[in-house]
């Protein structure tokens, strides 16, 4: 564990909480690490019913930190293969993963969000698949988790335009499964990770693996995919002038290059 996340357990509950509000909590290369392997330590605890994935402060996660001066040069394959191993560990781990969303959940922090089993949104919450807006693709499986969510037409406009939903909207397109005021956030956030805790365990467990094989049987396929189209994407002047631009507060200039 790093002291960027926050992990506690109590009745049955496995809480991970991405723990760097100044920064809305962008993912390093060690918060990334630090999430995988405790997703992947779940499945050994024996009395684990549930994993609650959230984020401190006022937002889930901003997506990849490429704030820093040299944040756009950390950005490269094994940033990817991060990503990939956090979103195969929640949709391969034998409990329900549940992300409670509140304010944004952009890039990476979004496709991670919508990996998860349910998703509980607060009416402040945004979800961005900022991607295209510095030259890259879709990763972390979003391709595949939000099309199978709300189809190929309103996924495209999510993805190519680059439009955030807001936590109503998202909920209304049958992107997330629950939808909460912002005052009743907490409550049932809460409400639905111990309506989980107190299910059959290997009911839940077998129900996970149904619908998943279902709805994500492409999910791999999807996750190879995006490596390879952002790894060749990265490498263009384009994401360059993106990253530059994000860094620098200004729109871009892409020219197809």
């Amino acid at each position: 564990m790093t002291t960027t996340l926050g992990v506690t357990r109590s009745d049955g509950v496995l809480t991970l909480t991405l723990d760097r509000p100044d920064q809305l909590n962008a993912l390093t290369d060690e918060l990334s690490d630090a999430v995988a392997h405790e997703l992947e330590q779940a499945a050994s605890y024996d009395d684990l019913r549930v994993v609650l994935l959230r984020g401190a402060g006022r937002a889930f996660c901003a997506g990849a930190d490429i704030s820093a001066p040299d944040g756009p040069m950390q950005l490269d394959v094994r940033a990817l293969d991060r990503a990939n191993r956090i979103v195969r560990a929640i949709t391969r781990l034998d409990r329900p993963v549940v992300a409670g969303v509140h304010g944004v959940a952009a890039g990476v922090g979004c496709s991670i969000a919508l990996a998860s089993d349910l998703c509980v949104a607060s009416e402040s919450a945004s979800f961005l698949l900022a991607f295209t807006r510095i030259g890259l693709m879709p990763d972390g499986g979003s391709s595949a988790t939000v099309a199978s969510s709300i189809g190929r037409a309103r996924a495209m406009r999510m993805a190519l335009l680059a439009e955030p939903l807001t936590g109503r909207e998202a909920y209304d397109a049958g992107l997330v499964s629950h939808l909460a005021e912002d005052d009743a956030f907490e409550t049932v956030l809460s409400e639905v990770a111990g309506r989980l805790a107190a299910a059959a365990p290997l009911a839940l467990a077998a129900t996970k693996r149904a619908v998943n094989a279902a709805s994500l049987r492409g999910l791999d396929d999807a996750l190879e995919r995006e490596r390879t189209g952002q790894t060749m994407l990265l490498r263009t002047a384009d994401a360059a002038e993106g990253m530059r631009a994000f860094a620098e507060r200004r729109r871009p200039e892409f020219e197809g290059e």
